[in-house]
């Protein structure tokens, strides 16, 4: 995680310089379109570019730690796992297996829906295929 946010900030920080050394190239050059203001306009773009890679790099990881938080509380949650909390659901527990399993065939569908590919019927049947029916849930019996 250190090297995600020194990325973010040396990326920033060359942004930030780059626009800066464009605003003195324009005015060394009086507003006037010279060789020095181009070269300082190209090594901005260059940096605005790496910044915002830097940006997507840091939102991927911090979309990856919240999936990943998130799943560890499902399965604690589903499994019982979690002690002293007040207000069961009166639910059974499932296996972190089985969990698991619903957790994959559901990111497939996502990730079918995503490229529209008008296909999650097969992926669903797939994932059912891959992952045998717990007969706690009648839903996965009719499939």
């Amino acid at each position: 995680m250190d090297s995600i946010v020194d990325s973010l900030n040396n990326a920033y920080q060359e942004f930030i310089a780059a626009a800066a050394n464009v605003l003195e190239a324009k005015e060394t050059a009086g507003a006037q379109k010279t060789a020095a203001t181009d070269a300082a306009l190209e090594n901005f773009k260059q940096k605005w570019e790496l910044f915002r890679v830097a940006c997507d790099q840091a939102e991927e990881f911090v979309e990856s730690v919240k999936q990943r938080i998130g799943s560890e509380c499902l399965v604690d949650e589903a499994t019982g796992s979690v002690t002293g909390k007040s207000g069961t659901t009166g639910l059974p527990p499932i296996s972190a297996v089985r969990l698991e399993q619903m957790s994959k065939a559901v990111r497939w569908l996502v990730i079918e829906l995503q490229h529209g590919s008008g296909a999650a019927g097969g992926v669903a049947g797939h994932a059912h295929s891959s992952a045998p029916f717990d007969a706690r849930f009648p839903e996965d019996a009719a499939q």
